[in-house]
């Protein structure tokens, strides 16, 4: 079981989402652990064997209820004096975007074999068309791995049904055949009133809408913070409120479903 989250954007929720399905996983019983492949960071979290990983993916394998591992994000990418410098596992690392891709497929495939659901988050946006041909952490991950895919638009940037149209519409056709449903995040309000754009953009694209999560004032670790025990207390009391408050709103057992898929 599989399940990639991509945004319109960064910040569009992405993490909150996926931390959101590695705990409501972990509750019901499912063996889950998170996943990115590549992140762009000026701030890390330090696995038990010394190596660093996005503090993201770190706080989602506490919500899944496991130690982070260094396989859930092998690539950090980590801004320094001379520029951005990509991290292989720790390690300052000159190779080829093939290379590293390659390195990432490892890590996943490890993680996949130790655990029954793998929840993945993508990079940014999967439509960065200055840069398609390097991006190894979005729709190269789907295809090479056959992930099925849900959209996070955040409606509190305005424009939210634009943002999610624009992304499927920019995908390759051969590539939307993964993409398999969108989620409104950061809504304030009656959720009625979107009812006719949530109509209208799961006719023009054929996916389905699995849900509207409300704004929440969360308490989780940001990526460029740190995790710390006391932090990830506070996320994990946050993430369950969130949780609670999405009960009607969100359908995350639909989400788990396609994750099988």
């Amino acid at each position: 079981m599989r399940i990639m989250f991509l945004g319109t954007s960064s910040n569009s929720g992405k993490t909150t989402v996926a931390a959101m399905m590695c705990r409501y996983a972990a509750i019901n019983g499912i063996s889950v652990a998170p996943f990115k492949a590549s992140n762009l960071s000026s701030s890390w979290h330090i696995t038990g064997s010394g190596s660093p990983i996005g503090i993201g993916q770190a706080f989602q394998a506490v919500a899944s209820g496991i130690a982070p591992d260094d396989d859930m994000n092998p690539i950090l990418l980590r801004p320094e004096k001379e520029g951005v410098v990509r991290y292989l596992k720790g390690s300052p690392c000159a190779i080829s975007d093939d290379a590293a891709f390659s390195e990432v497929l490892a890590s996943f495939d490890r993680i996949a074999g130790k655990y029954d659901l793998v929840v993945c988050e993508g990079s940014g946006s999967p439509v960065e068309l200055n840069l398609k041909g390097r991006d190894i952490a979005n729709m190269r991950m789907v295809r090479e791995r056959g992930i099925p895919s849900v959209i996070v638009g955040d409606i509190e940037r305005g424009e939210v049904f634009a943002a999610i149209y624009g992304t499927w519409k920019l995908i390759p056709e051969e590539d939307r055949r993964y993409l398999r449903g969108f989620v409104i995040n950061r809504f304030r309000g009656d959720i009625s009133v979107l009812y006719p754009g949530i109509e209208e953009l799961e006719s023009i694209t054929g996916m389905r809408c699995f849900g509207v999560i409300p704004y929440a004032d969360l308490r989780v670790p940001e990526e460029d913070t740190s995790v710390s025990e006391v932090s990830c207390r506070e996320g994990l009391v946050s993430l369950d409120e969130l949780l609670s408050a999405c009960r009607d709103s969100v359908d995350l057992d639909g989400m788990l479903r396609i994750s099988g898929t």
